[in-house]
């Protein structure tokens, strides 16, 4: 019997329309009852998923999220923070400087709000505050604490020139971190422990539950990770292919209430 299952937001939770079906709510709902774990585990910040972790009613005392692609996992009930793993301030200077480098903007988080070191703000930037409910704030390289803990920072651009810039990037930073392309116009940049997959299987651990009792599901090359990892890894039908590929169980798209159909097949049938 799976103990846990580990869901992405965008484009896995919610449809296109950015919103979580009757479906999906009942069937995760149901899978709580029963005794299964679900746990949010997104690219998102930590302020981006509060009012999906109540929508869910995912905040009971021993309830866990995931956020910054893994780089924090959190009690909802209490808070305390089970891991956090965060770059520095020389980490982001050295990804401005390559950021100059390739010509690709550039955007960054602590726990709470998201800056940009760019006059001209970026409509992806824009985006992203507006999908998270996060204030944006004009921040200088320079002006940033040397203590800031940093989660996470993402080169932005449209999607072909972001590709162009992709290719750019010196191997030698391909060691130094963690890169995901979480969207066509978003690569996000992390510290080298960081993964969705860690993450699910730190918390795996700690709650004493097998990597063979664990579904996780999503659709993205930022759960590529966690798909590899899980006992049951569930591609969308609207994932990219080396999702696909690295799944064992296919469900139907967001827009179809594809997490609900990956429920009631593996957790409630069962």
């Amino acid at each position: 019997m799976y103990k846990l299952v580990a869901i992405d937001i965008d484009g896995t939770l919610m449809n296109d329309r950015k919103e979580i079906t009757k479906e999906v709510n009942d069937a995760i709902q149901a899978a709580k009852a029963k005794g299964v774990k679900v746990v949010i585990c997104t690219g998102r910040p930590i302020v981006g998923v509060q009012s999906i972790i109540e929508e869910l009613k995912l905040n009971d005392e021993d309830d866990y999220v995931i956020t910054f692609n893994g780089a924090l996992v959190q009690n909802t009930h209490t808070k305390d923070v089970e891991s956090q793993i965060t770059l520095t301030y020389e980490n982001l200077k050295e990804l401005y400087e390559l950021s100059q480098k390739i010509h690709s903007p550039i955007q960054f988080f602590d726990t709470e709000n998201l800056y940009t070191p760019n006059r001209e703000i970026s409509r992806y930037t824009v985006h992203e505050a507006h999908i998270n409910q996060i204030p944006i704030h004009y921040r200088p390289i320079d002006e940033v604490p040397n203590d800031m803990l940093i989660p996470k920072v993402m080169f932005i651009d449209e999607p072909d020139r972001l590709d162009t810039n992709i290719a750019n990037i010196p191997e030698s930073f391909w060691d130094k971190y963690t890169f995901v392309k979480s969207t066509p116009f978003f690569l996000e940049i992390l510290d080298p422990r960081v993964s969705k997959g860690n993450a699910v299987r730190l918390l795996a651990e700690k709650l004493g539950i097998k990597q063979e009792e664990v579904i996780c599901i999503g659709d993205g090359e930022n759960d590529l990770s966690m798909v590899e990892y899980a006992g049951c890894g569930v591609a969308m039908a609207n994932a990219v292919s080396v999702v696909k590929e690295a799944a064992q169980f296919h469900t139907l798209s967001n827009n179809e209430n594809g997490v609900a159909f990956a429920i009631e097949k593996l957790v409630l049938n069962h």
